[in-house]
């Protein structure tokens, strides 16, 4: 079985590989053209998150690479190069994404919603009919915050919390459409914010929380070090809006890779299966507030709406605006079909806020203790 892969050297991408080769004995890489040797990124993580040697030394003969670009016709493929490809897949992943919540929309479509129409239509070149994999988000539930969010729901009535949750909508639409269209069975995996223990590293791609340091970084003198750190109650307050009662699904990737292989070894049923790849628990908003007063020298509390008098901090936090909303969310995603189909899915994994600061910026000293 010929598989391929777009999106290998991305957060989750990079996972993806790893599990998809416990089961497959190949893989194409639809890596983009330009952004470095995707080998060479695939072995690096390979060897720093503790993969086998024998993996590792395999790699060279397990993966073809291919230089493509989802954002043009073909992916940029010479016509003869294009034909080749489509013919020769079973399977299709699509993970490649720009995830980045406040990118214009522009920008957002051209990867997410172009990207994913030119897979669809490598998919439907193709000679063997390959099965389609689509990796969406569960946040295309919108700005809904209470409620459930269940599995078969895709409508815009809610609006949206941000740019990326609407270019993801979009896509997904696409794929629904394409497979009514073309009588052609799709799998739509839609994890919720996908978080990692593993320490941060400058040849990783960064842990979507990231961002939370980088306010840290570029607003607080030296950048939020210990050094001269004021006493917990003498700490300037950060005033965030949220709900208290607020809760976020964080899914740890690690187990999101696994449970998507798993759901991709199940027969389709011939139309759209879509899954909720969620954790078992949520995670409260008070959990990230504290995460970021570990980060920081501050004291960070829930308001009900944004100051009007935003201190520099509050103002550096405002550079992410589409990040925040999500501390107001008290809804939940269904996952009942994924249970029905693999049972009950523990990580065994807590997703608390030494977990959190293990992935987004390493304990050191000024870190260990809570504030």
């Amino acid at each position: 079985m010929r598989v391929a892969l777009t999106g290998a050297t991305g957060f989750l991408g990079l996972r993806l590989v790893r599990e998809l080769l416990c089961v497959h004995d190949s893989l194409t890489i639809l890596a983009h053209a330009g952004s470095g040797c995707a080998l060479g990124r695939i072995t690096r993580f390979m060897e720093l998150s503790g993969a086998p040697d024998a993996l590792v030394e395999a790699l060279p003969g397990r993966l073809h690479v291919v230089e493509t670009d989802l954002s043009r016709p073909l992916l940029g493929l010479a016509p003869a190069e294009y034909r080749r490809l489509a013919d020769e897949l079973d399977v299709i992943w699509h993970s490649a994404g720009n995830i980045n919540l406040d990118d214009d929309l522009a920008s957002l479509r051209r990867t997410n919603v172009d990207g994913t129409r030119h897979v669809l239509e490598l998919a439907a070149a193709g000679a063997g009919r390959p099965l389609v994999h689509h990796i969406g988000t569960a946040f295309v539930g919108g700005a809904r915050r209470d409620g459930v969010v269940y599995e078969d729901e895709l409508d815009d009535r809610h609006g949206f919390e941000n740019n990326y949750e609407r270019s993801k909508y979009e896509a997904e639409v696409l794929v629904r459409d394409w497979s009514r269209r073309h009588g052609r069975p799709v799998v739509v995996m839609r994890p919720s914010v996908l978080v990692t223990d593993m320490p941060p590293h400058p040849e990783l791609p960064p842990h979507p929380l990231r961002f939370l340091a980088r306010i840290v970084e570029a607003s607080l003198p030296g950048g939020g070090s210990a050094e001269g750190e004021p006493p917990p109650e003498h700490r300037p307050v950060v005033r965030l809006a949220g709900h208290p009662l607020g809760h976020l699904n964080l899914m740890p990737v690690e187990h999101a890779a696994a449970v998507m292989v798993r759901l991709a070894g199940l027969p389709p049923s011939g139309g759209a299966d879509v899954y909720h790849v969620v954790h078992d628990h949520d995670v409260a908003s008070t959990v990230l507030t504290a995460l970021v007063e570990r980060i920081a020298p501050v004291r960070v509390r829930l308001v009900d709406s944004r100051p009007d008098d935003p201190a520099p901090l509050e103002a550096a936090v405002d550079l992410y605006p589409g990040f925040t909303p999500y501390l107001s969310h008290r809804r939940r995603f269904d996952d009942t079909r994924v249970r029905s189909l693999l049972g009950p899915l523990p990580s065994g994994i807590r997703v608390g806020l030494d977990y959190l600061v293990d992935g987004v910026a390493p304990r050191t000293a000024s870190t260990t203790g809570a504030p």
